[in-house]
C-alpha cells in the first residue's frame, strides 16, 4: 500500500500516447510487452487496406519529418494571468493570450480538446516580408523566452521568410503544419476552420489541409473580392483583387448555417388559399443528351399553347411530376406562346428557412478594415486588418450562439471585434480565444502587436457599451470582457537532464528542488498552471474559501480543491476530504519534513475516494 500521492503532470497533453491508446483499444491483438505496438500484426489485421507500395499519391517537403517531432515535443510552459491588462477578469469567459501560438496550442490541448466550434485564422501569406516564426521552430518555448527577454538571449529570433531562401515554401509549411495539426484536436466534432490565404500559398495550404483533416473534410474555397478598386501599380498588368478563405470541417456534421431566405419575394396577389408564394424558374441544368427525360413539351390546358425547354437546360422536374403541378395550379403559364412557364412555389412548402451561403464574397473590402482601425485609434496602427464584418459573417455561419471561436493568428483582434458585434446583434453568448505573438511595432504607444490586439478589444467594448448605455433591460448584461494570459516558463523548476553528472552538480540540482517553485511566482500564477494542466479551461469558476485557517481554492463548484499553503495540517486535510471533491491538489512543499502527514493524507483521501495529487 503506497503512502505517496501521485504527482501532477506538468507537461502538456501527450498526443502520441492518446493515439497509441486508441489503436490498442481498437486492435488489442497488436499489443506487445510494455503496451507497445506490433506493426507487423497491425498490417495483418488491416489486410489489404495497408498501402505497402513505394509509389503513392502524397505530399512531402524538406523538414516534414521534423514537424512530427515538433508536434510530439511536450510543452513545459505555462500561461500567467495578467488581471491588470484584462477587462472583468473575474467574470469574463473570453481570452487573449500573448505568446507563440505553437506553444500555446500545446498548452490548450488538455483543457480545450474538442471544445472549439470554429477556428478562424489569417496566417502569414508568405510574401517574403511576413514576420512569422523562429529560425529554429523546434525550440519554441526557449526561443520565445529569449525573444521576449524572459531568459538570456542566445541569438534566437523570429524572422521573415525571404524568397532568396532555398526552401521558401518548405519553411512556411514547417511553420503551418504543426499548428494546424494541433488546432484540429481542439475542434468539436461539428467544428469548422476558416483560413484566409492568398495566391502565394493557396495550393500548399490545400494540400496540408487535405493531409491533416482529410480530403473528404474540404467544404469550400471562398473567393473574397478584397480590393474595391483595381491596382494600377500592378507590375504584371493584372490587378489581384481577391484572396481566398478555405473552409474545412472536423467531420461531416460540420456545416454552415446558411443565409436567411428573402421573405420579401413571397406574396399572395391572387388570394390563393394555400398562402403566400413566389415565382421561380422551371429550368434545370442538364442538356438533352445528359437527361433526355427532362426534355419534353408541356401544354397550357387553357390556351393549349405548347412550351419546350432550351436544349442546354431542360425542365427541373420529370414529366409525371410536372403534370401533377399543372393539375394543381402550381405552374404559371405566360399569356404569349413565346414566353416561359414558371413555378408557383408556396412558402408553406419550403422545408428550410435558409438558403446556401455563397462562395463568392464581393461586398466588403480590406479598405473597410483599415477604416475601422483608423476610427478606433485615430491613426493607422495596423496595416491590412481584415474587416470585422467579414469575420462577423463567417462567425454567424460557423458558430452557435454560445460556442467558442479560436483565432491563433489574432493580429489586431478583428475576430474578437466581430464576435462582440454579433453577440450584440442577436444577444448571443459566443466566446473568443485570441493568441498573438508580441511582435514589435514602431509605435511607441503600442510597442507590440499584442498590445494593439488588447487595446482594440478594449475600445470595441467601450464603444458597444457606450452605444447601449441605459438601453439594456434591468439585469441583462453581456460578457464584454477578456482575461489576458502570457506565455512563460513553468512556475515549477524542472529537473535539468542536461546538467553535469558529477556530485557537485547533482547536489545543486537536489538543493534547487527542496523548494521547486520559482521565485516571484504568485498564488494565482500557480493556480492557473494547475488548472490548465489538470484539464480545466482558464475561465473555470474558482472560489477562494478558508478551511481550518488555510486558504483553499474551490474549482468548478467544488469538483476540485487546490491548497497552495506551504504548511499543511491534518485538520485542513480532513476538512478538504469531508467536502468529497473529485480531486485534491496540494503543494509537495506543504508536507516538507513531515512524511507521516503525507502518508495520512494519502489514506484519508483514499478512504473518501478522492484522487489526491501533489505538485
Amino acid at each position: 500500500m503506497t503512502d505517496q500521492p501521485e504527482k501532477l503532470d506538468l507537461i502538456s497533453h501527450n498526443l502520441p500516447a492518446d493515439k497509441t491508446a486508441e489503436l490498442l483499444r481498437l486492435f488489442p491483438e497488436i499489443r506487445t510487452e510494455g503496451d507497445k505496438i506490433d506493426f507487423d500484426k497491425l498490417k495483418l489485421v488491416l489486410g489489404q487496406t495497408v498501402d505497402v507500395s513505394k509509389e503513392r499519391y502524397g505530399m512531402t517537403w524538406a523538414g516534414k519529418a521534423d514537424c512530427f517531432k515538433t508536434i510530439q515535443a511536450p510543452s513545459t510552459g505555462t500561461l500567467l494571468p495578467a488581471p491588470d491588462e484584462s477587462v472583468d477578469f473575474d467574470t469574463t469567459e473570453n481570452l487573449i493570450i500573448e505568446g507563440d501560438n505553437l506553444e500555446v496550442l500545446k498548452l490548450l490541448q488538455k483543457a480545450y480538446l474538442g471544445k472549439v466550434k470554429m477556428i478562424y485564422i489569417d496566417p502569414p501569406y508568405n510574401t517574403g516580408n511576413d514576420f512569422i516564426y523562429p529560425d529554429n521552430y523546434a525550440e519554441s518555448l526557449q526561443t520565445y523566452l529569449e525573444y521576449t527577454g524572459q531568459v538570456d538571449d542566445e541569438g534566437k529570433k523570429f524572422s521573415t521568410n525571404t524568397d532568396t531562401d532555398g526552401r521558401f515554401h518548405s519553411r512556411w509549411m514547417n511553420m503551418m503544419y504543426p499548428r494546424l495539426y494541433l488546432a484540429r484536436n481542439l475542434l468539436s466534432d461539428d467544428g469548422l476552420i476558416f483560413i484566409s490565404i492568398s495566391d502565394h500559398e493557396v495550393a500548399p495550404l490545400r494540400s496540408l489541409m487535405n493531409e491533416i483533416f482529410g480530403e473528404e473534410s474540404f467544404s469550400a474555397q471562398f473567393v473574397w473580392k478584397s480590393r474595391k478598386y483595381p491596382d494600377s501599380r500592378a507590375k504584371t498588368g493584372v490587378s489581384t483583387d481577391h484572396e481566398y478563405i478555405m473552409l474545412y470541417a472536423r467531420s461531416q456534421t460540420g456545416v454552415l448555417r446558411g443565409v436567411e431566405r428573402d421573405e420579401t419575394k413571397f406574396a399572395n396577389p391572387d388570394n390563393d388559399p394555400r398562402g403566400e408564394w413566389m415565382s421561380r424558374s422551371l429550368l434545370g441544368l442538364a442538356t438533352k443528351s445528359q437527361r433526355p427525360n427532362l426534355h419534353y413539351p408541356i401544354v397550357n390546358p387553357i390556351t393549349m399553347h405548347t412550351f419546350t425547354p432550351p436544349e442546354n437546360t431542360g425542365w427541373r422536374y420529370s414529366q409525371d411530376r410536372m403534370q401533377k403541378l399543372i393539375e394543381t395550379g402550381c405552374i404559371l403559364f405566360p399569356d404569349k406562346p413565346d414566353g416561359r412557364p414558371r413555378e408557383k412555389k408556396f412558402r408553406a412548402d419550403l422545408q428550410n428557412e435558409f438558403v446556401a451561403f455563397a462562395s463568392i464574397i464581393d461586398d466588403v473590402f480590406t479598405a473597410d478594415g483599415t477604416s475601422e482601425i483608423r476610427e478606433l485609434f485615430g491613426e493607422d496602427v495596423f496595416d491590412f486588418s481584415k474587416p470585422s464584418s467579414l469575420i462577423h459573417r463567417l462567425a454567424k455561419q460557423g458558430m452557435d450562439e454560445d460556442s467558442i471561436v479560436l483565432d491563433f493568428f489574432a493580429g489586431s483582434g478583428t475576430t474578437a471585434h466581430a464576435v462582440l458585434d454579433l453577440n450584440k446583434e442577436d444577444n448571443g453568448s459566443r466566446k473568443f480565444i485570441l493568441v498573438q505573438l508580441p511582435e514589435p511595432t514602431e509605435n511607441k504607444d503600442f510597442p507590440t502587436i499584442a498590445d494593439i490586439t488588447k487595446e482594440r478589444v478594449r475600445r470595441v467594448i467601450k464603444k458597444l457599451s457606450d452605444e447601449e448605455a441605459g438601453q439594456l433591460p434591468m439585469g441583462e448584461v453581456q460578457d464584454r470582457g477578456f482575461r489576458v494570459f502570457k506565455l512563460a516558463e513553468s512556475n515549477f523548476k524542472g529537473w535539468d537532464a542536461s546538467a553535469p553528472k558529477d556530485g557537485a552538480a547533482l547536489a545543486q540540482q537536489l538543493e534547487l528542488h527542496i523548494d521547486h517553485i520559482r521565485e516571484g511566482q504568485t498564488s494565482d500564477d500557480i493556480l492557473y498552471e494547475i488548472l490548465l494542466k489538470s484539464g480545466f479551461p482558464l475561465t473555470t469558476p474558482v472560489e477562494k474559501i478558508e478551511l481550518e485557517g488555510k486558504a483553499v481554492y474551490s474549482v468548478a463548484g467544488g469538483g476540485m480543491l487546490i491548497c497552495l499553503e506551504k504548511e499543511l495540517t491534518l485538520e485542513v486535510i480532513r476538512a478538504m476530504a469531508e467536502k468529497k471533491p473529485q480531486r485534491v491538489i496540494c503543494l509537495d512543499l506543504g508536507f516538507a519534513g513531515n512524511d507521516q502527514l503525507k502518508a495520512n493524507a494519502v489514506q484519508i483521501f483514499k478512504t473518501k475516494e478522492v484522487v489526491f495529487k501533489t505538485v
